[in-house]
């Protein structure tokens, strides 16, 4: 094997970042041993805005993962390659028709409710900070309950973990953050609570990760 295959990938990470979370998950369930390289995005005003880390990705956003001698951005771009370099266990199902329904429900999450709550986002508030992200998280939500009620078996798609479901565990945790109810979202909620039953999900928690501070630790 060349050196740059040999080399232990490294994920520069941020212990609440769900989209770093994602790809903790992913690298878990398919036995990826990598390095940590922790990102603070608030202390000292931030250091993804660092030149240092600039130069690792442009965006100055998380995650980031050097690996087999390339540095990816992105989590849904990173989970791909590591589907299409080490596919098992696979995270896409082989039946197009249910591969395309999981992008569609990481899409959902990934573009189109993650995004509106980020940090960068949720600066441009103040005050009314929790407010926004409760109204879009709960928006997303609704849209979503209603597409699982017909995809989703045990999980996202079926009775296999997906990327898609990759993408719901993180995105639960952050509307628990700002107190969204779940209530209306039943499907959302029992799909959460089995995928949590999981270990490759309990070691990728947030609670648990090396840059997790002391009291918010179990």
């Amino acid at each position: 094997m060349c050196a740059a295959l040999a080399k232990v990938p490294v994920l520069y990470t941020y212990f609440r970042s769900s989209c770093t979370w994602r790809v903790r998950i992913a690298l878990a369930l398919k036995g990826i041993a990598y390095d940590s390289a922790p990102v603070n995005l608030v202390k000292d005003g931030g250091q993804q805005l660092t030149p240092e880390y600039q130069a690792v990705n442009p965006m100055q956003q998380v995650p980031a993962l050097k690996i087999d001698g390339i540095t990816l951005s992105q989590s849904i771009a990173i989970i791909e390659y590591l589907e299409e370099t080490r596919p098992r266990p696979s995270l896409l199902p082989q039946d197009p028709k249910k591969r395309a329904l999981v992008r569609m429900i990481s899409e959902h999450i990934a573009s189109g409710i993650q995004p509106l709550q980020n940090l960068t986002v949720l600066e441009q508030f103040g005050e009314k900070k929790q407010d926004w992200a409760k109204n879009c998280i709960s928006r997303g939500f609704k849209a979503l309950e209603q597409i699982l009620r017909v995809t989703a078996g045990r999980y996202c798609v079926g009775d296999e973990v997906t990327m898609a479901d990759l993408c719901l565990v993180p995105q639960v945790f952050n509307a628990g953050r700002f107190k969204v109810d779940l209530t209306p979202f039943p499907t959302i909620n029992r799909i959460n609570k089995a995928l949590l039953e999981l270990e490759a999900f309990q070691m990728s928690h947030p609670s648990r990760q090396p840059d997790t501070p002391s009291e918010l630790r179990v």
